[in-house]
């Protein structure tokens, strides 16, 4: 006879107690336990085979196992192909999240019609929408194939008779959090439910060879909803990201075990769907105004693919004994970090000077290369002096004021190039061994000291 079994379980990381805590100890947030009941029946649990059930594997020396190079299947969006590191795997399991209205949805249809168009057959599973509602939002988006099947359905074990009579090659699960796995007694969106409904998910992928993308719901804090265990049990986990007041999207990686987490795809959103954006600096710099004190231009690595971003600073007097330091799509610490080096290798006093530094169109920037540029943004900011608007500044900053060496300089100074600057500040150790364009003038500096004095007059 079946028993039952109450426990609770952490919302947001997944942590099980067999009773309710105020705060969890695995994640430490308050009053996210949630009462569970689970039936305990006795029997050989199921668990997950990579094989039939008429194949037993043994154990393989790993210089034995034969392998083949796995074909990757064109999406047919060049920038999601980039991000997903060059194409779908067959089998892969694709986590996306992102902000309600973000746009998930949107490129979850225009690729599976894309992938319809060339033969595929794909299977769009909505947990949200009715077959109807589905419909009028492919219409809107000029979706039409024969090879695309849609389906309204929470119950998994329905979708997976689904799956197997219709027999797709990728399958769209629109979302995660809706679907409920019948025997676990939970509501939907709790933390067994997607952990049951995932696992499930993943044994189909595997066993038959078929791509799945899962939409996840994301919680205010922007970390997709329900236990960690979820990110942790797919193979690729990319993030929607965008604000609210701008056109574009940028999806962005953060774990792929088939290519690199450091690529991002740039969309515009717009009035029949999401349009990819194959030169995201233009994007980025066509509203940049030319002469305006505290603007720089930093050529940025993402992944791959060099990208010109404008940053901006404003830095005012302040009444208050304390100066306020705000940073937007920068790291804060890092530009605390900057400010102490200007004051102590530059003798600056800006003890006095509230500090705003952003990044211009919601781009977020973490590599170490942008510090010049932040640094020289907030001097001119500070000296109500301008840099040239041809410009461009390239270099990690050291704690004692010395300009470092960084990556693909090749890649940033030829972007740079390519969109008019003329001229280039890069560190000096990374002056040799690569020709330099045409039409732009490369200018090592070792410190931060020669770099500005190159660019101000009254240093």
């Amino acid at each position: 006879m079946a028993k039952k079994k109450v426990k609770f379980c952490c919302n947001s990381c997944g942590y099980e107690s067999p009773k309710w805590m105020g705060r969890c100890p695995g994640c430490g947030e308050w009053n996210t336990f949630v009462e569970e009941v689970e039936i305990v029946t006795k029997g050989p649990r199921g668990a997950f085979q990579h094989s039939s059930d008429t194949v037993v594997q043994k154990a393989t020396p790993i210089v034995k196992v034969q392998t083949e190079e796995e074909t990757r299947i064109n999406t047919g969006m060049e920038e999601l192909n980039r991000v997903l590191g060059g194409g779908i795997v067959p089998g892969a399991l694709v986590l996306i999240g992102g902000d309600p209205g973000i746009g998930k949805s949107t490129l979850l249809m225009q690729v599976s019609a894309l992938l319809s168009q060339k033969g595929n057959r794909v299977l769009y599973i909505s947990g949200e929408e009715s077959m109807r509602q589905t419909k009028l939002r492919a219409e809107r988006l000029g979706v039409a194939s024969e090879e695309l099947y849609i389906y309204s359905e929470t119950n998994l074990e329905l979708i997976h008779q689904t799956i197997e009579e219709v027999a797709p090659k990728f399958v769209v699960v629109d979302s995660i959090q809706t679907i409920h796995h019948p025997e676990v007694t939970s509501a939907a969106g709790s933390v067994s439910q997607v952990r049951e409904c995932t696992g499930e998910l993943m044994r189909i992928a595997k066993t038959k060879g078929i791509a799945i993308f899962l939409v996840g719901h994301v919680t205010k804090e922007g970390q997709i909803a329900g236990p960690r265990l979820l990110e942790h049990m797919v193979d690729t986990v990319l993030y929607f990201e965008g604000e609210r007041h701008h056109t574009y999207r940028i999806l962005r990686s953060h774990k792929n075990r088939f290519g690199s987490t450091n690529e991002i795809a740039i969309f515009e959103m717009i009035y029949n769907g999401l349009k990819e954006v194959n030169n995201p600096s233009e994007l980025f710099l066509q509203e940049r105004s030319h002469g305006a004190p505290g603007s720089t231009i930093v050529a940025s690595m993402e992944g791959t693919r060099p990208i010109l971003v404008e940053i901006q600073s404003l830095v005012t007097p302040t009444s208050f004994n304390y100066p306020k330091r705000m940073a937007t799509g920068l790291d804060h610490n890092r530009v605390q970090l900057l400010m102490a080096v200007l004051e102590k290798r530059m003798g600056m006093l800006l003890q006095a000077q509230d500090a705003y530094i952003k990044v211009a169109g919601g781009v977020k920037l973490d590599e170490p290369a942008i510090d010049l540029a932040v640094l020289t943004s907030i001097v001119s900011s500070y000296k109500e002096q301008p840099v040239k608007s041809t410009d461009c500044f390239i270099g990690e900053v050291g704690l004692i004021g010395e300009v470092r060496r960084v990556s693909r300089i090749e890649q940033r100074v030829q972007e740079a190039q390519r969109l008019g600057f003329k001229r280039a500040f890069i560190p000096a150790s990374n002056l040799g061994g690569w020709e330099y364009p045409e039409g732009i003038q490369v200018i090592g500096v070792e410190t931060i000291n020669e770099s500005l004095r190159a660019c101000f007059n009254d240093l």
